[in-house]
């Protein structure tokens, strides 16, 4: 892999669409990432202003276009209105491996969008990509994402304690792992 242009990506699924982010979906990531609920477990602090939500778009544009990353939004059947993002980054393209992370508005959760996000966005990185490994980090509090990353066949193989620092807060890290080779056999695809 050598730094592909993700700016045309687009992955297709029973009920979303995940496509690359526009300068549109600014006030709807606003509401997203400005919501105390979905950053509750974030490596950042939930956004203060539109500006925000702006200053993202941009650098996930540029980070696009030189294959640093992939970050899609996640559109509702023909709506096509932003309700969260996923992404593959910290790309290493030698071992083979990247780091997986997904937001969505807490309207959206419990109805299986995330995890039907994530089986696209896990195959085009073993199939297209062609990874052997992605890596998850996520609050060890955040039981819903725990479930998510375990449903799709994800192992956790670790604990950091006090990795993040949010706001002031400490935070630890709950390692997971998937691999190419355990992706086909797993329960939850």
């Amino acid at each position: 892999m050598m730094n592909p242009d993700f700016t045309l990506v687009q992955l297709v699924t029973p009920r979303l669409t995940l496509r690359p982010l526009r300068a549109s979906d600014a006030e709807d990531m606003f509401t997203v990432y400005s919501d105390p609920e979905v950053m509750q477990f974030g490596s950042t602090l939930p956004w203060k202003s539109l500006e925000d939500a702006r200053t993202s778009l941009s650098r996930t544009d540029l980070g696009m276009k030189e294959g640093q990353f992939l970050r899609l939004a996640l559109t509702l059947g023909d709506a096509d209105r932003f309700i969260g993002d996923c992404c593959l980054f910290d790309f290493d393209q030698q071992n083979r491996h990247a780091e997986i992370g997904y937001s969505m508005g807490s309207s959206y959760w419990g109805h299986g969008y995330m995890h039907e996000a994530l089986i696209a966005l896990i195959n085009y990185a073993f199939q297209t990509l062609n990874m052997n490994r992605i890596e998850a980090d996520i609050d060890p509090h955040n039981t819903a994402s725990a479930k998510c990353l375990e449903r799709l066949g994800f192992i956790k193989e670790g604990y950091s304690r006090e990795r993040w620092i949010v706001g002031g807060r400490l935070s630890d890290s709950a390692l997971y792992g998937l691999l190419r080779r355990e992706w086909a056999h797993s329960p939850g695809i």
